[in-house]
This record gives structure tokens, C-alpha cells and sequence, in this order.
């Protein structure tokens, strides 16, 4: 078993980035690492080893999920977060781009938004988020299709909004 230290080294950024994309704000986003990994140790879970990650960012996502139907998101407005894979200020269009998705996927509902993030930007593939999350593959196939479409037609909207 790896030590809790070991697993924060490893996989504390991970944490804090799933967390800060569903919440797009910094300082919730690490106070939701902190919790889930004072909950690793407190609870201790008997963790499959290679399987460490899905747990903390199963944990995560739960405790987001809380938050975002918590009455602050009420408060918040919510802009686009600095993610740190958006391009160095020279490449203007692709950060313009960038921004608008980020925009679009925080306006998706919680289900479509999760999926987008551990498929696209956490790298999970079907079978594994299936597992994560407790359903069906099939669910989870309908879901990112859906939300491709979602995205798809929001941008659109928006792209539109601009032109006019």
C-alpha cells in the first residue's frame, strides 16, 4: 500500500485541477483536495492498488457535486477559469478558444460536465468512468455523446450571439 504522503505527491494536482474545472474557483477547489484527502485518512478505504486516483477524484467529484447545489454558487458568477492548459498569451485565438469552451462546458448540467472532464481532460476511458461512477457503460456513452451535442449547440449560440 502507498503512504498517504506518497498518494498526495502523486495525485494532489490531479485533484485540485477536477476540482477547480467543476467549480471554477480556486480557493473551493482547494479546500475540496484538502477534504478529500483528509477523508482518505480518516476513513482509511481499502484501496485496489492503480486504482488510488478513480477513488480521490470519485471523492471529488462527489463533494463538487455538493458544493455546486449548495445556495453560494447562487452568489457566484461564473467567468471562465484560468485552466492551466490554456496556451501562452501569444497564440490569442486558441486562448479565445479555449475560454469559450471552458464557458460553454461550466453551462452544461453536472452529469454532461463531469463526463467531458474525466474523458477529455482526465483521460478515463468508458469502461473505467462507468466504474467510478457506479452505471452503465451505455450511460456513460450517452452521456459524452450528448453532451458533445450540448457543447456543440452552445457555442453555436454563442457564436452567433458575437456576430450579431
Amino acid at each position: 500500500m502507498t503512504s498517504y504522503e506518497e498518494l498526495y505527491e502523486k495525485y494532489a494536482t490531479d485533484v485540485l485541477r477536477v476540482s477547480y474545472f467543476y467549480l471554477g474557483d480556486r480557493q473551493r477547489a482547494e479546500d475540496v483536495t484538502q477534504d478529500v484527502f483528509v477523508r482518505l485518512i480518516t476513513n482509511a478505504p481499502q484501496l485496489e492498488e492503480g486504482r488510488e486516483k478513480a477513488w480521490l477524484l470519485k471523492v471529488a467529484l462527489n463533494r463538487c457535486r455538493d458544493l455546486w447545489r449548495g445556495a453560494w454558487v447562487k452568489r457566484v458568477v461564473l467567468g471562465s477559469p484560468v485552466f492551466e492548459t490554456i496556451p501562452a498569451p501569444d497564440d490569442t485565438e486558441r486562448r479565445d478558444e479555449e475560454e469559450a469552451m471552458m464557458k460553454a462546458i461550466h453551462k452544461l448540467p453536472a452529469a454532461f460536465r463531469e463526463a467531458i472532464l474525466l474523458f477529455y481532460y482526465q483521460g478515463y476511458g468508458i469502461g473505467e468512468m462507468a466504474e467510478m461512477l457506479n452505471l452503465p457503460e451505455g450511460t456513460i456513452s450517452s452521456r459524452l455523446s450528448r453532451a458533445r451535442k450540448k457543447l456543440e449547440q452552445i457555442l453555436k449560440e454563442e457564436e452567433g450571439g458575437l456576430a450579431q
